[in-house]
């Protein structure tokens, strides 16, 4: 007969399985929240869905990602360091726009509208450049 392992006080290794396996959720959680290599475009996205549009202009580009009910945009700078002003908007039709601007390091936004089955336009500005879509996503 195969007796369980007794840990002190005749009591059985089940808490200690139970704690070992705490751990191991413990760190698989860890590597899915700390985003083992989440590197450079994939890091400054927040945005949910796929990329459906990448925009470039002299300082920065506009991203747009797209899931099947929401469009979302972002306005991310080539160069981030020092505070400037940006801004990005994004307006779905027959909507009303949806702006994030400030100054920022790196990026502006994210911002999302409800998309389903309509077309959206967006613009992003970077230290006074803009680039900006005309009704894409339809």
């Amino acid at each position: 007969m195969i007796r369980p392992t007794e840990g002190p006080g005749g009591r059985t290794g089940r808490r200690g399985s139970v704690r070992l396996l705490v751990l191991a959720l413990a760190a698989a959680l860890g590597l899915l929240v700390g985003g083992v290599g989440a590197t450079g475009a994939s890091a400054a996205s927040v945005c949910a869905g796929r990329p459906a549009k990448t925009l470039k202009f002299k300082t920065g580009e506009l991203r747009i990602y797209k899931t099947r009910s929401y469009a979302c945009a972002l306005a991310v700078a080539a160069k981030p360091g020092a505070r400037r002003k940006m801004s990005v908007q994004i307006q779905p039709r027959g909507g009303r726009p949806v702006l994030d601007k400030g100054t920022f390091t790196r990026q502006a936004g994210p911002v999302t509208v409800h998309a389903l089955n309509r077309c959206v336009r967006v613009s992003g500005t970077i230290s006074g450049k803009t680039g900006s879509t005309g009704w894409i996503l339809c």
